[in-house]
């Protein structure tokens, strides 16, 4: 049993509320999940700019010269952002990848959190009103975004355990359920070349989601490929640069709600993680049918 929220904005005069609503909705789902808590902010990209979130478990001596030791390493100016355990590096779009590669040398026990012209993502062990009062999540302002508490079932509580999971440029999951075909499909993504950092089922979703994206697949035709390649009970929300999806598998026994106005899109693991959104009395609010994609994008 997890918890899941997701907000896609239509009204930017909401946008500096994002990381607040966002937050609260979490909280309000704590009691699904209380082992780790993690969410994904998309803020509107700068032209030409990207940013690389990354984490670690020893920030002051990680941190201290990251900014200037990759910008060297890949020859670009590179500001960061230090909050609590993680860094928020700004480089530009085309060295991206190059700064993805350079981490490894330079810090290899960082974890790479997300990479991508517009999200962040901060994650980490314990409950949600801590984990995002330690990144200061209330603060942020952004389009979309989507979060996470977890009651692990399949592998370890750790940080890198904790969602969303982000195996794509821009790209992240989150999941309550459980996948029962997760190894064999881990085996078919790394021979076409997909890399984990677990072995959570859920990274498997995300890749699996990422991987049909690079081929070409649009959001909606990715996120339908998981109820034929996919067993298992599940509720997914992927969020990407443009937008928000969600898919439940065909029985759909994990609980899913969802609310729309003319201000938002709203989605929660329980109506009670929306009731504080503005509007919310008056929204259209239903249980997303099972076997069904729902995606909404800009």
């Amino acid at each position: 049993m997890c918890g899941i929220v997701g907000l896609f904005l239509k009204d930017p005069k909401l946008e500096p509320q994002l990381g607040a609503m966002l937050t609260d909705m979490l909280i309000t789902m704590t009691d699904r999940g209380p082992d780790s808590a993690g969410i994904a902010i998309y803020g509107r990209p700068e032209k030409g700019k990207a940013k690389l979130t990354v984490q670690s478990a020893n920030p002051d001596a990680d941190f201290a010269t990251l900014a200037e030791d990759l910008g060297k390493a890949i020859a670009a100016k590179v500001t960061g952002q230090v909050k609590d355990t993680h860094m928020v590096l700004e480089l530009p779009e085309d060295r991206l990848e190059a700064a993805r590669h350079a981490m490894r040398d330079l810090r290899p026990k960082a974890k790479v959190m997300s990479a991508g012209e517009g999200i962040e993502i901060y994650k980490e062990v314990g409950l949600p009103k801590d984990v995002a009062a330690r990144f200061e999540v209330s603060r942020m302002s952004g389009t979309h975004g989507i979060g996470h508490t977890r009651m692990a079932t399949e592998s370890a509580v750790t940080t890198m355990g904790a969602h969303p999971f982000s195996t794509g440029s821009d790209q992240c999951l989150v999941h309550n359920g459980s996948l029962s075909n997760h190894n064999s499909v881990r085996r078919v993504l790394r021979q076409a070349g997909m890399t984990f950092e677990t072995e959570n089922d859920t990274e498997v979703a995300a890749a699996f989601i990422s991987h049909k994206l690079q081929e070409g697949a649009k959001l909606g035709e990715a996120m339908e490929a998981t109820l034929t390649d996919l067993d298992g009970f599940f509720t997914f929300v992927v969020g990407t640069k443009n937008g928000f999806g969600v898919v439940r598998d065909p029985i759909a026994c994990k609980p899913a709600v969802m609310a729309e106005t003319d201000q938002y899109v709203a989605f929660g693991s329980e109506y009670r993680a929306m009731v504080n959104l503005p509007g919310i009395d008056s929204a259209r609010v239903w249980e997303p049918e099972p076997a069904t994609v729902y995606f909404w994008e800009r």
